[in-house]
Order: structure tokens, then C-alpha cells, then sequence
């Protein structure tokens, strides 16, 4: 199970299914959301991002201005991902790469 200030993920990753719940602007609804494949989940002070470091597959949900739309990131080769209270940084630590 996950958090955020408002809202919480249960995840199984043996069936690629997860659960939102709380308030759905600030990452309760998830129905959205294939997590089918997701290896690590991130949390911020309303988002949610579920990450697939197999493919490079990233979905995340909440609050745009807080992180909840990560279109534009690159996650190929990402190996860790940082949180603050409104946003994310993904890190490739094998080349140095950051992207927020």
C-alpha cells in the first residue's frame, strides 16, 4: 500500500492490478491506470507514479501542476525517482541524467 497526503494505492503485481482510493483529484482514481508490468511506485503530496523500469513505461496521476502528468519524460533507463511535496525527479544514475 502507498500514500499520499489524500488518497492511497493498493497494488498487486502479481495480477497487474491496483486500487485507488481518497480523493480523486490527488491521486484516488486510478482506474485509469495499467499496472500491468509496474516494478516501483512513487509517491508525491498528491501524485502517484507507477513506473515499469523493464520498458521504461510510466503512468502517472494526480494534480498536473504537482506532478501527476509525466508525459514528457524519458523513464528509459531510469533507475531511481525522487519526490517532494509537488514534483519528481527521474535519475538514470548509471549515466547521470535527470529529468523533471
Amino acid at each position: 500500500v502507498y500514500s499520499t497526503w489524500n488518497a492511497f494505492l493498493a497494488l498487486n503485481r502479481n495480477e497487474g492490478k491496483g486500487q485507488c482510493w481518497g480523493y480523486s483529484i490527488w491521486g484516488g482514481a486510478c482506474s485509469d491506470v495499467d499496472f500491468t508490468g509496474v516494478t516501483d511506485i512513487y509517491s508525491g503530496g498528491h501524485v502517484f507514479v507507477a513506473l515499469d523500469k523493464n520498458t521504461g513505461k510510466a503512468q502517472c496521476w494526480g494534480p498536473s501542476a504537482e506532478g501527476g502528468d509525466c508525459s514528457s519524460i524519458a523513464f528509459g533507463g531510469v533507475t531511481q525517482v525522487y519526490s517532494t511535496w509537488a514534483a519528481f525527479v527521474a535519475w538514470n544514475t548509471n549515466t547521470g541524467k535527470a529529468q523533471c
